[in-house]
């Protein structure tokens, strides 16, 4: 009897193994996705979550992936972290999805990346920042189909010192939270290695959701910084360069605002001709590449009509987690000879999986970490637009800017010579040209 429990439950067990790498095609491919639907942030989740649909829609009527559909199902990371750990979980239990998308917050991501590889559910971290995921852990079941927050940081230091290389002093303005803490900190690491003798002048936090950013925009008048970083986004970035363009703030010290390029077509003309804009990838409208495109000339038309506004950083991270997903459909279903994957298969294929969505080429590297190229710009005033748009552009290399594969951000930046500023390979676009 006991031998016999035994050889059932090893039956079960190679069926349970089998299943995973063999399937018959489904009736649809079910995705989740969370995204800020709610609060501030919504301010990205809002967009993604039209262009996710505007993408699936178009991806559906040329056949889905392999011939089937997609379903996506969205979950608001605006209810909280545990809410989203709740649904996370019921989507891939009860709902069954095949894919999440997970998150926009790197707090979610931190939270969700262990529940992915516990549920044996492949997880793409579509748009959070944080570094530290693939540096402090290994998956096999999550991967980042964007950049990070160190090339973000490390690029955005290069443009400041190729363009204004004779600066000496800075001051950050900082959302008082993780983000907000860790992107200074490898954006000062780099400064310092890169430029020992610039001087930090004040360093500032206010709290998350300030209202008021009188204080700080007061001290940093007195104190005339030749730069101002704020790696802070949404509604506190908009607020902090209204009130800095209203006080003249931005007439006496350079704004390097490494995110800013969601925010362009929200501050209109507060943010004024030249200050430092980054764009987290080659995230950007007026993409200097692809204005001769007919496809993405028509998708920006389409959205602006679908929601009032152009597309920003998250539409496109939506963009490149979907390419991802059909990237490694199709690779696994070719390794099989045709017929469905199973979920093992798909996990299998992203393994040095380059894809493509509106911006340039993304590469998955052996940690899970995807690279992309980092574009960055200075504001000007241009006609047919009411808000500043970037000139003087500047295309990093994403693989010499990401941190090397089993390297920690911070030790690796703190290695870095004056020289690095020179070894980078940079493309250069004029707006308009």
């Amino acid at each position: 009897m006991r031998i016999g429990l035994t050889a059932a439950a090893c039956a079960t067990a190679l069926l349970t193994s089998a299943a995973a790498y063999a399937a018959d095609k489904p009736a649809e491919l079910k995705i989740g996705i969370t995204a800020f639907l709610s609060g501030p942030a919504s301010v990205f989740g809002e967009p993604a979550k039209a262009a996710a649909e505007m993408m699936i829609e178009s991806m559906n009527a040329e056949g889905g992936i392999g011939g089937v559909p997609i379903k996506a199902f969205f979950v608001d990371e605006g209810a909280g972290g545990e809410s989203v750990l709740a649904e996370y979980r019921r989507l891939v239990q009860d709902t069954q999805v095949d894919a999440m998308f997970a998150s926009i917050s790197s707090g979610n991501c931190n939270k969700v990346a262990p529940l992915a590889e516990d549920l044996k559910v492949l997880n793409f971290m579509w748009d959070c920042g944080t570094q530290r995921i693939f540096e402090e852990n290994s998956y096999r079941y999550v991967f980042r189909t964007q950049a990070n927050a160190t090339p973000e940081m490390l690029s955005t230091v290069l443009y400041l010192l190729k363009t204004k290389p004779d600066f000496n002093s800075i001051a950050v303005v900082n959302q008082d939270y993780a983000w907000g803490r860790d992107s200074w900190a490898i954006f000062s690491t780099a400064l310092k290695a890169l430029k020992p003798d610039v001087k930090v002048v004040a360093e500032f936090f206010p709290k998350f959701g300030t209202p008021d950013f009188s204080t700080e925009i007061s001290r940093l008048q007195a104190l005339r910084p030749d730069v101002i970083l704020s790696t802070s986004w949404g509604g506190d970035l908009d607020t902090f360069v209204r009130q800095a363009s209203q006080r003249g703030l931005t007439n006496s010290s350079t704004l390097v605002l490494p995110l800013a390029e969601s925010s362009l077509e929200r501050l209109g003309k507060a943010l004024p001709p030249g200050h430092i804009v980054g764009t987290r990838g080659d995230h950007y409208f007026l993409h200097p590449e692809k204005k001769a495109d007919s496809d993405f000339t028509a998708f920006v038309d389409a959205f602006r009509d679908k929601t009032g506004a152009y597309p920003i950083y998250p539409v496109f991270h939506m963009s490149q987690a979907l390419s991802a997903l059909k990237g490694a459909y199709e690779k696994a279903i070719a390794a099989n000879g045709g017929k469905w994957p199973g979920r093992e298969q798909v996990v299998d294929a992203m393994a040095g999986l380059s894809f493509k969505g509106l911006g340039r080429e993304v590469t998955i590297r052996e940690d899970n970490q995807g690279v992309e190229d980092m574009l960055l710009g200075t504001t000007i005033e241009a006609e047919g637009y009411d808000f500043a748009v970037l000139d003087d552009m500047m295309m990093f290399d994403g693989d010499q800017v990401t941190t090397p594969v089993g390297k920690v951000s911070i030790e690796w930046l703190g290695t870095l010579s004056p020289d690095f500023l020179n070894g980078v390979n940079v493309e250069m676009f004029k707006h308009g040209s």
